[in-house]
């Protein structure tokens, strides 16, 4: 079994479904110590139960929960965790044209807003203790452009300015940051677009699956402390 990550400590938001679950998993199997966070009492408490995680349900878009939950990994573990994956998001495909203000938000609260509050709240301790390591998950749709990414697009961008800054702001103090852009994965996010009876979209079986993201997440995570991996970007081989 591989344990390069035996002893180490993990946070990983959106961790009840997709890549967020995926990664949860690939750390457990990794050796490490995995906090599980979710809005979804009862599916992430399924899904702590089969990793072998810890369930902690929180809205990481709400300022007042993130506080809550971190003050209780604090004090659960007597520091933050060497490692926290941001991989909660949402994802909506609308013309720019038809985004209504309500969906716009939705999408900035999800993938911008979230990993922001997650990295206000554990940055601190990690600067303080000189180490520590945050992986975002982003997209590919936060480098290119597509058509009806409005919304999307927009937070995912926000999240690369986000971690740029961020790496800007780590740089000789201990602590890492690397931002994982996935192209297309096949998860529950594209169900309701049913892709596969789209032209406009990719198959669902040429898409990447969330356990290929999450063994790069557990890759950049193995790395020794001297060695920095700003951006991997991911795709599906042709």
């Amino acid at each position: 079994m591989d344990d390069t990550l035996r002893g180490k400590t993990a946070l990983v938001t959106g961790a009840s479904r997709g890549i967020g679950l995926a990664v949860a998993r690939e750390l457990a199997r990794a050796g490490a110590w995995v906090g599980m966070v979710a809005r979804g009492g009862d599916a992430l408490a399924r899904a702590a139960e089969e990793v072998g995680g810890h369930a902690m349900p929180t809205d990481v878009s709400d300022p007042s929960a993130v506080h809550t939950m971190a003050t209780y990994v604090g004090e659960l573990l007597g520091d933050a965790p060497d490692l926290v994956v941001n991989a909660a998001g949402t994802f909506a495909l609308v013309p720019l044209a038809e985004t209504e203000p309500a969906e716009f938000d939705a999408q900035v609260a999800a993938n911008l807003r979230a990993p922001f509050l997650v990295v206000r709240a554990f940055l601190p301790p990690m600067l303080q203790r000189r180490s520590g390591h945050i992986i975002q998950i982003g997209s590919v749709a936060g480098r290119v452009a597509y058509p009806g990414n409005g919304a999307y697009s927009a937070s995912k961008f926000g999240q690369r300015g986000l971690h740029e800054v961020l790496l800007q702001e780590v740089r000789g103090t201990g602590v890492r940051a690397t931002l994982v852009e996935p192209a297309a994965t096949d998860t529950s996010l594209w169900d309701a677009l049913d892709p596969d009876s789209r032209p406009d979209l990719p198959d669902r079986a040429a898409m990447l699956r969330a356990d290929d993201v999450a063994r790069v997440v557990v890759f950049a995570a193995a790395q020794p402390r001297h060695v920095q991996l700003p951006f991997i970007a991911v795709e599906a081989a042709a």
